[in-house]
């Protein structure tokens, strides 16, 4: 499980350090791809390989599988960790999320995620209210 927040910069190489409390369970390697909100997801090797499975198990037939398929693995990269523990965020991905040098790594659960500080601000801003009043419709019955 991926938590909390973590402010690492980006180097003129396009190089991350991954959060150090994370580095062994990274180190044979993570893949990242897009994901929503123009962030970046970065997912164990296990874990990317559990959402294959349940994508190559959607119908094809489906156009929002198709075209959610064809962006999520067209844009998905293999990266392993340096000695320590710096990954390289590959250009059309730092393009797409807008990372400069700023960057914020959140943990969410099963992913860690990749945003520019600046969206990461606003959209947490934006959030804080609805947070509250998801909680009922997210976990009924749990919180």
């Amino acid at each position: 499980m991926f938590l909390g927040t973590h402010a690492p910069r980006l180097d003129e190489k396009g190089r991350l350090f991954l959060p150090a409390k994370y580095r062994d369970d990274l180190a044979g390697g993570v893949v990242i791809t897009k994901g929503q909100e123009r962030c970046l997801y970065v997912f164990p090797h296990d874990e990317f390989g559990r959402i294959t499975e349940a994508l190559r198990a959607a119908p094809v037939t489906a156009k929002a599988v198709r075209d959610y398929s064809r962006v999520f693995f067209a844009s998905a990269s293999d990266e392993t960790p340096d000695k320590t523990g710096r990954i390289t965020v590959p250009p059309g991905l730092r393009e797409y999320a807008g990372l400069q040098r700023d960057c914020i790594v959140i943990g969410a659960n099963t992913r860690l995620e990749i945003w520019d500080a600046q969206a990461w601000e606003t959209y947490l801003a934006a959030q804080e209210d609805s947070f509250s009043e998801a909680a009922e419709e997210v976990l009924p019955g749990i919180l």
